[in-house]
């Protein structure tokens, strides 16, 4: 499925301007490697995925591994139907113990699930894909999920390591709720103790006085290194690919911005004088270093 569509998002892409034309997202390494195009549902699993990876502390290979057996299993689509009583995102079953259906159509929870089964195959890191892969979801056609590897490890990267997301398309017009984008990375990455997040919503207005944006930030906590740095970054990955579902409207990480319906979905690096390059400006969306500041429209 994934290869179906890259040819229609590439042209949508290539006749965007501004942040028009059809909702798109672009996986992509700084080695020259084909991008990855997925759908903004795709996307949004994808970053599940991977941030429950990072969240359980595990190396960008769990990441590759995971994502090549979902988008073997399911196209990166939570799917609420499957081979006999298999569902979600994984083709996980009721019947073999993996949970209710409930939990199964949980990305969170069948993310998990895959995880915790991996990494208590021996020796998984340095399998091939497919065995490790295999030895979690005794497949009738272990050999499929070879095919998705090299695309796995393009958006593994994207998201937690020296890779890029970018997605493209018209803003959202229907209010976000910011509880909501708070609630779910909390949950993600509660057990890491790696973030602050506020207990509630910081909520701006424009000149009238109406409420425009509300903003949810996560700042990393004094001497997590390396591990809470990679936890921001897939953090802000997160919710550039759940942009159109959860209403938000920009993500600014490090130095650069990223802004829905803008810059073909491009993030744009933010300098000490701001976007506008003005002397002595500030941007007021700048993030400080070692915090991830995601604004959702109101």
């Amino acid at each position: 499925m994934l290869l179906a569509l890259i040819g229609y998002f590439a042209v949508q892409y290539n006749t965007t301007n501004g942040g028009g034309g059809a909702p798109h997202c672009t996986a992509s390494v700084p080695t020259g490697s084909t991008g990855v195009d997925m759908t903004p549902e795709q996307a949004g699993n994808a970053a599940t995925i991977a941030a429950v990876g990072v969240a359980k502390g595990l190396p960008d290979r769990a990441l590759t591994i995971a994502l090549a057996t979902s988008m073997q299993e399911s196209g990166l689509r939570n799917l609420p139907h499957g081979d006999r009583d298999s569902l979600g995102l994984f083709q996980q079953r009721t019947s073999m113990g993996w949970g209710t259906e409930e939990q199964i159509m949980d990305p969170v929870y069948s993310a998990g699930k895959f995880y915790d089964h991996l990494v208590q195959v021996k020796g998984y890191a340095d399998l091939p894909l497919t065995e490790a892969a295999q030895e979690v979801q005794r497949s009738g056609y272990p050999e499929a999920y070879a095919k998705h590897e090299a695309e796995a490890v393009v958006i593994a990267a994207a998201f937690a390591g020296d890779g890029e997301l970018t997605c493209g398309g018209p803003a959202p017009t229907a209010p976000g709720d910011p509880e909501k984008v708070r609630t779910e990375l909390t949950r993600i990455f509660a057990k890491t103790k790696m973030h602050n997040a506020p207990a509630e919503p910081r909520r701006t207005q424009d000149a009238a006085g109406k409420v425009k944006e509300a903003e949810v930030t996560f700042v990393e906590k004094k001497d997590g290194g390396a591990s809470a740095a990679r936890g921001s970054k897939v953090m802000a990955g997160w919710a550039v690919a759940n942009s159109r579902g959860m209403g938000v409207v920009r993500v600014s990480y490090g130095r650069a911005s990223w802004v829905a319906g803008q810059a073909r979905g491009e993030w744009q690096e933010l300098g000490p004088a701001g976007p506008q390059g003005k002397a002595g400006a500030v941007d007021p969306h700048r993030a400080e270093a070692g915090s991830v500041r995601i604004f959702v429209a109101q």
